[in-house]
């Protein structure tokens, strides 16, 4: 039995600055576009670099503490290391057609799917709606965030 996704919701939350952090949610917005259900993106603490017009084209692999990067973690601290790993895993992903980060966002964007900034870390950080990208629909608190996830279902990457 098929089930009607066009009536179905994921709102889907971004607390990481890293490459690995930021792609799962992106990956997991578009999908749920091209399936018909409503995507929202909220974007909270380091995960607001995807987002910012400073770094958004600047995120890296995070190679120290990563035990999926199977590598010693004292090899994760030498210098270059992330550089390295960060090109190898773009190189991987161009090969594979995948778009940068900025690309996703405003072709996600471009499907419907709501942007979102969180109000308290964009406070914290002492950020406005001027250090985002065109992109991002608004600022908004946990509780509108709350508000727009009602009804569906709330993924943390």
């Amino acid at each position: 039995m098929a089930v009607d996704l066009t009536k179905e919701k994921v709102s889907i939350v971004i607390s990481q600055g890293s490459l690995e952090g930021i792609y799962p949610g992106l990956i997991m917005a578009n999908g749920a576009r091209a399936e018909g259900m409503e995507a929202n993106l909220f974007f909270t603490f380091f995960g607001l670099d995807a987002i910012n017009k400073k770094t958004h084209d600047h995120i890296k692999v995070a190679t120290v503490g990563n035990p999926g990067m199977h590598i010693p973690a004292i090899l994760g601290i030498l210098p270059g290391m992330s550089g390295l790993a960060t090109h190898v895993m773009k190189k991987k992903m161009e090969e594979l057609d995948i778009p940068t980060i900025p690309e996703f966002l405003e072709m996600i964007h471009d499907t419907g799917a709501g942007i979102y900034a969180c109000k308290a870390t964009v406070d914290m950080f002492h950020l406005t709606k001027d250090d985002f990208v065109d992109y991002v629909d608004d600022i908004i608190t946990v509780g509108e965030f709350y508000e727009l996830a009602a009804g569906g279902h709330i993924v943390f990457t």
